[in-house]
C-alpha cells in the first residue's frame, strides 16, 4: 500500500528511457511524437510508458511545441439544455482532432465571462469559442484578438469583431414560428425570455444586447406586423429568469384585459417555467393558452400535451464550431464567416386552432 506520507513521484521521461533502454532524447521524442525513430524503438518505449503508467507533463509538452492541446469554451448557462447539447458537439469535434475542452460558465454575466475568458487565457488555451453574455461589450474580446488566441462566437454574432461566429437562424426561426400561430388563427401572441427586463418595458428592438434574442424579436415583430396585427411590441415580456419571476411575468400577462391566446417561449428553460406557471394557475394547454417553445428539450416530448418546438439542431451547432475553430487553430485559410445552421418547427401538441 502506498505511503500517503511519501507518495509516489510522477513517472519522468527519464525513468521511461532507463526501462526502455534508450537515451532520454530518444524517449522524448517518442512521447512528444516529432523526430523520426524506429517503429520497434517506438513500440520499446511506448510499452514502457504503459508499464510504468507515464504521464505526460502538459505544461511542458505546451512549452516546447507552442500548443496546450486545450481549447476553453465559455457558455451562458451549463443548466439550460441547449448548451450542455451544444458542449457535446463542440467536444466531440475537438476530440476528434486530439483536443480537450475546458468549460466556465458565465451565468450570463459579464464580468463572469470576463473573468472565464481571462482564466483560459492563462490556461495557455489554443483557442476559444464564447456565448456572449452581451453583444454591445467587447474589450474583453477584443484582447483575445490582440492575443492571437483564435476565437468562435457560438449563438451570438459580432459582427464588429470580425471573427467567425455560428448561431441558428434565429430571426427566420422566430418568423416561422409566430406565422404558424398567427395561421391557427391567434390574434394576442406573446413572446417571453429570461433576458433582464428594462425598466420600462421593451421600447426599441435595437437596444436588446443579446443579438440571438434581438434576432428573436425581430422575426416575431416581422410576422405580427405583415399579419396587420396592431402593436406589436405590447406582449413582449422580458425577466422571466426563474421560477418566482416567471410566475409573475405570466400572471401579469394573463390578467390583461385581454391576454394573449399564444405564447412563444424564447428557451427551453424558459418554456418549462411558463409550462408550471399555467399548472399553478389551473390553465389548460391548449385549451386556455398555446406555447411553441424553442429548442427540442426532453421534457418538450413527456408532457400532456408535448410541445411543439421550434428544433434548433444544437449539437450540430457545436460540432460546427468546435470544426470551426480547430480550423482556425491549424491555421486553414478561411474567410471570416457568420454560419447560421437552419432551424424547423415539430408540430406536436400545444397549439389550439381558433376559428375566426
Amino acid at each position: 500500500m502506498e505511503d500517503s506520507a511519501h507518495p509516489k513521484r510522477p513517472v519522468t521521461v527519464a525513468d521511461v528511457a532507463k526501462a526502455a533502454k534508450v537515451s532520454k532524447a530518444t524517449a522524448a521524442r517518442v512521447l512528444g511524437g516529432y523526430g523520426v525513430v524506429s517503429v520497434q524503438i517506438k513500440d520499446q518505449v511506448m510499452a514502457a510508458a504503459a508499464a510504468l503508467e507515464y504521464r505526460p507533463n502538459e505544461l511542458a509538452r505546451s512549452m516546447s511545441t507552442g500548443r496546450s492541446g486545450i481549447i476553453g469554451v465559455v457558455v451562458g448557462d451549463i443548466e439550460n439544455a441547449f448548451f450542455s447539447l451544444a458542449v457535446r458537439g463542440i467536444s466531440d469535434a475537438a476530440r476528434l482532432a486530439g483536443f480537450n475542452i475546458i468549460i466556465a460558465n458565465s451565468g450570463e454575466q459579464l464580468d463572469a465571462e470576463r473573468s472565464a475568458v481571462d482564466l483560459l487565457i492563462g490556461k495557455r488555451v489554443d483557442g476559444l469559442i464564447v456565448t456572449p453574455a452581451r453583444c454591445d461589450r467587447l474589450d474583453h474580446l477584443q484582447h483575445v484578438r490582440r492575443t492571437g488566441v483564435p476565437l468562435v462566437l457560438f449563438d451570438r454574432a459580432i459582427p464588429e469583431l470580425d471573427v467567425d461566429a455560428v448561431t441558428g437562424d434565429d430571426r427566420e426561426a422566430a418568423l416561422t414560428a409566430t406565422r404558424y400561430l398567427i395561421g391557427q388563427g391567434h390574434r394576442r401572441l406573446a413572446y417571453v425570455s429570461a433576458m433582464d427586463a428594462e425598466k420600462g418595458g421593451l421600447t426599441d428592438i435595437a437596444l436588446i444586447s443579446n443579438s440571438a434574442v434581438r434576432e428573436r424579436v425581430e422575426g416575431f415583430v416581422s410576422a405580427l406586423t405583415e399579419a396587420g396585427l396592431p402593436n406589436p411590441l405590447h406582449y413582449i415580456r422580458l425577466g422571466a429568469t426563474d421560477q418566482h419571476q416567471t410566475d409573475a411575468v405570466m400572471k401579469r400577462l394573463l390578467s390583461e384585459t385581454a391576454p394573449p391566446t399564444a405564447l412563444l417561449a424564447s428557451d427551453s428553460l424558459v418554456g418549462l417555467r411558463i409550462f408550471k406557471s399555467l399548472q399553478s394557475l389551473g390553465l389548460s394547454m391548449p385549451q386556455d393558452v398555446s406555447m411553441i417553445s424553442f429548442l427540442d428539450a426532453d421534457w418538450t416530448s413527456v408532457t400532456v400535451p408535448p410541445i411543439t418546438i421550434v428544433d434548433q439542431r444544437v449539437y450540430e451547432l457545436g460540432k460546427l464550431a468546435g470544426e470551426r475553430l480547430v480550423a482556425r487553430i491549424e491555421r486553414t485559410p478561411l474567410a471570416v464567416e457568420h454560419l447560421r445552421v437552419t432551424t424547423s418547427l415539430v408540430v406536436r401538441g400545444s397549439v389550439a386552432t381558433i376559428g375566426p
